[in-house]
């Protein structure tokens, strides 16, 4: 398929717009149809159905139109790097990263890697799940460091590293603070604060209070900052729940944590890469460290 009927596809599919996508691509109405239908021509399926705001996809555009998306973002990572490698410049890392990883684990092995590897820059981004899977799977990351409690899909590679368990975390102020522990519906009844977006942690939660016969909590507070979520809890009206292995900085700005008498959610935690996509060695250096990374930490634990 041709790299320019590509992109008046997608230009045609993100606007929903025959008329709009012209004037964005440049060319004229007449000649972009002509184009669609020759789109359509080539794979005997109806692309778009014509609504009366513009066009809307079909289930078979649907599926180009995801497809294409990686195509068109892979394409433009090999340009950036063919002309960085052309002007002498650094190959770029693209890490997504959950907020257990951007805080506390990923930070000392970045340190370490560029300084075996100085021409490469790091790119990391901050998010959840439900943000950080959609971006690898469109080719927008590289490798996504995460907890692993999302559906295995064909196109990604799931490397578990080791086990994460969520406690609860609120400001010595709380009520609950002074509780030596505490049940689901003791918990229920306070406003929480949980990550935007974090759609998968919402329901972990959700599944914790259904089975203990309760309706969802009331999430008061969304932020996209785990440093804002921390620094929130420290009004006193608020809990929240994070990773054990965040305790360390929860302590150091002073929250604590509250004892549940089970388990609020447990999961794996790992990284996940395309398995579509060539891994370049560089990427195979950062996966190597985080792996021993996690070998060293066990070490320690078992000595």
């Amino acid at each position: 398929m041709q790299s320019r009927l590509l992109r008046s596809f997608l230009a045609v599919a993100e606007n929903n717009s025959i008329t709009k996508a012209a004037e964005i691509l440049h060319i004229s109405q007449p000649a972009l149809t002509k184009s669609m239908q020759k789109l359509e021509e080539e794979f005997d399926v109806k692309l778009f159905d014509r609504v009366s705001t513009g066009v809307r996809l079909t289930n078979f555009g649907e599926i180009l139109f995801q497809h294409a998306k990686v195509m068109e973002n892979e394409y433009r990572h090999a340009v950036s790097r063919i002309d960085r490698l052309r002007g002498g410049q650094s190959s770029v890392l693209r890490i997504g990263a959950g907020p257990v990883w951007l805080v506390s684990i990923l930070p000392p092995i970045v340190a370490r890697f560029q300084e075996q590897q100085p021409g490469v820059n790091i790119s990391l981004i901050g998010g959840v799940i439900d943000t950080l899977v959609p971006e690898l799977i469109n080719g927008e990351l590289d490798l996504i460091c995460v907890s692993l409690d999302f559906p295995n899909r064909s196109e990604v590679i799931k490397q578990k590293l080791f086990d994460i368990h969520h406690v609860l975390i609120a400001d010595p102020s709380h009520p609950l603070a002074r509780e030596s522990e505490v049940d689901a519906l003791l918990i229920h009844n306070y406003p929480w604060m949980v990550l935007k977006s974090d759609y998968v942690g919402t329901e972990r939660i959700s599944s914790f209070f259904a089975a203990n016969r309760l309706e969802p909590p009331h999430i008061a507070f969304e932020t996209t900052s785990i440093h804002s979520l921390l620094q929130g809890l420290k009004s006193g009206r608020y809990i929240a729940h994070i990773p054990a292995q965040m305790l360390p900085l929860a302590h150091a700005i002073g929250l604590q944590e509250i004892k549940l008498k089970q388990p609020i959610w447990e999961t794996t935690a790992g990284y996940a890469y395309r398995a579509s996509a060539k891994v370049p060695d560089h990427m195979k250096t950062f996966m190597q460290m985080l792996q021993d990374s996690e070998h060293a930490r066990q070490a320690v634990i078992n000595h």
